[in-house]
């Protein structure tokens, strides 16, 4: 009667099979959340790491025109993302001489206001007046090219919708604003950039004309009249000003530069 009976050993490990069974199963589900722990959130979701989405509007970089001063050029380049300057710095800047102490002193801080500022509102450096004009120039010039990158984009974007409205809509209603390539003359260059709405000129401005001497005059009666004058023709062919050939051809010049940009 010593010896186990078949069917009581069958019985017994039957239960044992069963019962190794329901503790592998019953350790299973407790592994997985340590797991996850472990990972400590290495990986987090895809929306974390871009809070701005997937279209990261507003982001990129941008130089703008250089504007002249008495001391030489003046040049800033921009960083934006999500509509807001996150870094300025002044690619050209007045050099030699005292000019190199004053641009030290100067440019950072200058950089340090854009920053702050987000547009081109911000005051003049003590001591460096004509540095600080160039770099606002220069400032304002760059946030007209993001935002009509901008502009350019969202319209992009929204290109599919409304296409069944009349020709008023779609990219004739998009606003660029375009600059030319400085034209040389015989007393100096002249750069012109223009805002081009709906296909017309709706602005002209003068970056470079020629100065100094009789041409401050010269400069002074002529650019207004061009400028006027190009608004009204829409296109480079404009009379030139009396007394001011070299600026008229020059002023035609760069205007066609910058209306060619736009695709004419």
């Amino acid at each position: 009667m010593r010896k186990s009976h078949p069917v009581r050993r069958a019985v017994l490990a039957g239960a044992a099979t069963v019962s190794g069974i329901v503790l592998l199963l019953s350790l299973k589900p407790a592994s997985d959340p340590g797991s996850a722990s472990a990972a400590g959130g290495a990986a987090p979701p895809v929306a974390a790491q871009s809070p701005q989405g997937g279209r990261g509007a507003g982001a990129g970089t941008v130089t703008g025109d250089a504007a002249s001063t008495q001391y030489g050029p003046v040049q800033v380049r921009l960083t934006v993302n999500g509509g807001k300057i996150t870094k300025a710095e002044a690619v050209q800047a007045p050099k030699g001489g005292q000019s190199d102490q004053v641009t030290a002193d100067a440019v950072p801080k200058l950089n340090r206001a854009a920053i702050a500022a987000g547009n081109a509102d911000i005051d003049a450096v003590s001591g460096a007046t004509y540095t600080s004009a160039g770099y606002v120039k220069s400032l304002q010039s760059a946030l007209d090219k993001a935002a009509a990158a901008g502009s350019a984009e969202q319209g992009s974007g929204d290109a599919g919708e409304g296409s069944g409205e009349e020709g008023s809509g779609g990219s004739a209603q998009g606003t660029q604003v375009l600059t030319g390539e400085a034209a040389q003359t015989q007393y100096g260059p002249v750069q012109v950039r223009v805002t081009v709405t709906g296909g017309k000129i709706t602005a002209a401005e003068t970056l470079q004309a020629p100065k100094g001497g009789r041409s401050d005059q010269v400069t002074a009666d002529a650019v207004p009249e061009l400028e006027q004058a190009a608004i009204a023709a829409g296109n480079a062919d404009i009379d030139a000003v009396s007394g001011a050939t070299y600026t008229s051809a020059g002023y035609q010049q760069s205007l066609q530069s910058a209306l060619d940009r736009a695709g004419g």
